[in-house]
């Protein structure tokens, strides 16, 4: 059990040191907050992750997905296959613009989208397939790539949880028509809260940027309808302070993830596919046994013993109420057993780089201790 003065470790914990403050309290000195010079620098800085593409920043990564959904034609009428087992702002994203989702199966060692599931879902009305760099491992993005172009459909990689991470040396972000990045507090950095997209397209970058600032590049010249989108400059300039630190931190989380990987029993640790860079923006074990049941009491018990985990994710979209009905009856159109087996059996430990080595032995201990009683 947890030592009587010993803390809980929690199972995420946001960065927010002296030097973010000192970058914040600059930018309200200064005067110029939203969407001026310290977001031009964000955008121009983040570039460098993924080979020189334009990035137009934005307040928040659903707000990216939206924005390139609809600066690239998707809408009413379309449909938009996309993984179930994620987080609900992939698909609400799609419905949005006004298309509507069509769930695809995932793989079951990635978590990601399951290129063959992803060819079967294409019908006549799919405009788009957009895979999710779940946990931070990238998409099998050398199979959908092709998938796509051989139906003239558009790629958006949902890149929320996977800055820097990467697949046969190639940066995510850096595959489909656009990239879309999310900076919640929790990721593996963030900007407080914010958004990023990264494209090729000179033309579709600018049209995303008309499309954060109610359709104009001049003030009062409105070209297209837009929305009010912008990132705010205190966020880009907390941005950039993560930015620096981003490489230090994803090695340290993949530093973290390996002696879980050596020192992990009873759990099924997470495989990594061949040429892929995981940067682990979750460490997610699979709980064998009966499912949901084992899962949960070894969350709670690990829990008692103060070792933070979380479920990411306990339902999948397509169960969700906004997707499925009232009474559940839409669900049923779907057959997605890897989905609806991940989703009984996962469980995210800490492995942010802020652990200390004697919280990453408290988690080894403790999950060590009670994996073997499942």
């Amino acid at each position: 059990m947890r030592g009587r003065n010993e803390e809980t470790i929690p199972a995420a914990r946001p960065v927010i040191g002296e030097d973010e403050i000192e970058a914040a309290v600059r930018v309200l000195r200064g005067g110029a907050v939203v969407q001026g010079p310290e977001v031009a620098a964000f955008e121009a800085e983040f570039s460098a992750l993924v080979e020189g593409r334009h990035c137009v920043a934005v307040n928040s990564g659903t707000s990216a997905l939206q924005l390139t959904l609809l600066a690239l034609g998707i809408g009413p009428g379309d449909e938009v296959v996309v993984p179930s087992f994620s987080f609900a702002a992939t698909a609400n994203a799609v419905r949005l613009v006004g298309a509507e989702p069509v769930f695809a199966d995932i793989e079951p060692g990635s978590f990601c989208l399951d290129p063959d599931a992803a060819a079967a879902a294409v019908g006549p009305r799919t405009a788009a397939i957009m895979p999710v760099h779940l946990y931070g491992h990238p998409a099998a993005m050398d199979r959908l790539v092709p998938l796509a172009e051989r139906h003239g459909l558009a790629l958006v990689e949902d890149a929320a949880q996977a800055h820097a991470a990467a697949l046969g040396g190639r940066p995510v972000g850096t595959f489909g028509a656009a990239g879309c990045f999310s900076f919640y507090p929790t990721k593996n950095m963030h900007s407080l809260e914010g958004g990023m997209v990264t494209t090729a397209d000179e033309q579709l970058a600018r049209t995303l940027r008309l499309l954060r600032n109610q359709g104009m590049e001049q003030r009062y010249a409105n070209e297209i309808v837009g929305a009010n989108m912008r990132l705010t400059d205190v966020a880009a300039a907390v941005g950039r302070v993560q930015l620096g630190r981003l490489a230090g931190w994803t090695e340290q989380r993949r530093a973290n993830a390996k002696l879980f990987d050596s020192r992990l029993t009873g759990l099924r640790t997470p495989p990594v596919a061949d040429g892929a860079h995981h940067v682990y923006h979750q460490y997610t074990v699979r709980v064998p046994g009966n499912g949901r049941p084992d899962r949960d009491c070894l969350q709670k018990a690990l829990a008692a013993r103060g070792v933070g985990s979380a479920v990411y994710y306990p339902t999948p979209i397509h169960r969700l109420k906004a997707y499925c009905g009232d009474g559940g009856e839409q669900a049923a159109r779907w057959d997605l057993p890897e989905t609806e087996r991940a989703s009984a059996e996962v469980l995210s430990l800490p492995v942010y780089p802020t652990l200390t080595p004697a919280e990453l032995e408290r988690v080894v201990a403790a999950a060590n201790a009670l994996g073997g009683l499942l």
